[in-house]
């Protein structure tokens, strides 16, 4: 038989495995309910800010659609993600092992890889129908007059897409090494609840668990949830559900050749180890922002990029300091993303710097070259006025942006929520019950 063929069959089948699964109707069921509660807490935050209700209308620069309604929108599908996707991957390989299909496929010819790819394949499929609430919400946002940047719409379902793949790959790894779909639900559970941890320790400490919390989906998200489409963190995106995904292929092995699927699940592991340390290296980065929040102005930019010299930065201030997540936010991360070669380092310990023994807590020195200075000062003007002396370079005199028009809107969730949280599930209802009739070829006539 063709390849192509085989191919063919192979995710048909897995269709099939996919439509028979209760879980996956669930999943979809479920994204509907999430995505007209997010839509309705939405819309209903996004009308206060824009002054509705009778309350002060804030600042329009401050009235973002990202922030204010695709990011939350877009929210429900990281719980989504979390708590029901796993099952759906897990139930996909599980059920094949228990019922011994899994076997004779093997012995049939049907290559490991392959059979997890296309099982990837299927359940990415399956999100993307779960996807359509979604969508439904967006267009029911542009019908009432709300505006909405392509490119960071693209952005933010790029994330969570990436986020998707990672929980499918991390779902058919624990699949595949383990005896039963509980004890898989287990270890991907338990995987999630670390990465949580690890997120939580790097927020408050810093340090170490700060660089390897970056790896994490969490961290990944928030990168293109603000609009930035990171070259390291997709890179190191890509690299872990490859990893996960050759780990699930050899998995696929352990009951035959147990040492040797271990011995090479430890070199993907090793392998992937030194592929993240190389993406920590990438900082090529895009700026999808339609405010270009992750961007100096583009004079400041241009002037930037004249400094030849090493541009380093110490910085005294601990992980949980308010001081340090606005020097990050407003100036250490647009720097990295202009100034390729630039140094960050974080000298304080502690997590909230209140009984710090450092001297010098608080400042923050900059280097170019050879040449040093301090500033306490967490603005970006004053940053970059610091950094243009000691480089020598003259300050731009058309450095101001053009102000970001910002996009107020009062509107009501009306029976958005009704058609999303009720409407889609009994859609969803009907369509699972079609599915489980036979067809109608098969049926005899009375």
């Amino acid at each position: 038989m063709p390849s192509r063929e085989r191919a063919t069959l192979l995710l048909r089948k897995e269709w099939h495995e996919l439509r028979a699964a209760k879980a996956w109707w669930l999943f979809v069921a479920a994204c509907g309910v999430l995505v007209g509660q997010a839509f309705s807490t939405a819309v209903a935050t996004y009308a206060e800010v824009s002054g509705g209700n009778g309350g002060p209308a804030a600042l329009a620069q401050g009235v973002s659609p990202l922030d204010g309604f695709v990011v939350p929108l877009f929210g429900a599908y990281a719980i989504a993600a979390t708590l029901l996707l796993p099952f759906v991957a897990i139930r996909l390989l599980a059920a094949e092992k228990e019922g011994g299909g899994l076997g004779l496929m093997l012995q049939g010819g049907v290559r490991p890889i392959s059979l997890v790819l296309a099982k990837l394949a299927v359940a990415l499929g399956g999100w993307l129908v779960g996807l359509l609430p979604a969508l439904v919400a967006l267009a029911l946002w542009r019908a009432h007059g709300g505006h909405l940047a392509a490119s960071e719409v693209g952005v933010v379902l790029l994330g969570h897409l990436l986020r998707a793949v990672w929980t499918i790959a991390l779902g058919l790894a624990a699949a595949a090494w383990t005896e039963s779909a509980s004890t898989a639900a287990i270890v991907a559970l338990g995987v999630t609840l670390a990465a949580w941890a690890l997120d939580f320790v790097a927020a408050v400490q810093g340090g170490m668990a700060q660089r390897l919390d970056a790896f994490t989906p969490e961290s990944a998200l928030r990168v293109f949830e603000r609009g930035e489409l990171s070259l390291s963190v997709t890179v190191a995106s890509v690299v872990v559900v490859v990893a996960l995904l050759a780990i699930a292929a050899h998995g696929l092995r352990a009951d035959r050749l147990p040492r040797r699927a271990a011995a090479m699940s430890l070199v993907v592991l090793g392998g992937a180890a030194i592929a993240l340390a190389g993406a920590s290296l990438l900082h090529g980065s895009g700026d999808l922002s339609e405010d270009r929040r992750n961007s100096f102005p583009r004079a400041d930019e241009r002037a930037l990029r004249a400094i030849r010299a090493p541009v380093s930065v110490e910085v005294h201030l601990a992980a949980e300091d308010p001081r340090l997540a606005d020097l990050e936010r407003s100036v250490l991360r647009k720097l990295e993303r202009t100034l390729p070669a630039v140094r960050v380092t974080r000298v304080a310990q502690g997590s909230s710097g209140l009984f710090a023994a450092d001297t010098a807590y608080g400042e923050v020195w900059y280097s170019v070259g050879g040449r040093r200075a301090m500033s306490r000062s967490t603005t970006p003007a004053i940053v970059l006025q610091t950094l243009y002396a000691l480089a020598g370079v003259e300050a731009p005199t058309d450095a101001n942006a053009a102000a970001y028009p910002g996009y107020p809107l009062v509107m009501r969730a009306g029976l958005a929520p009704l058609l999303l949280g009720l409407g889609w599930p009994l859609l969803v209802l009907v369509a699972w019950w079609r599915s489980r009739r036979p067809p109608s070829s098969n049926r005899f006539p009375t």
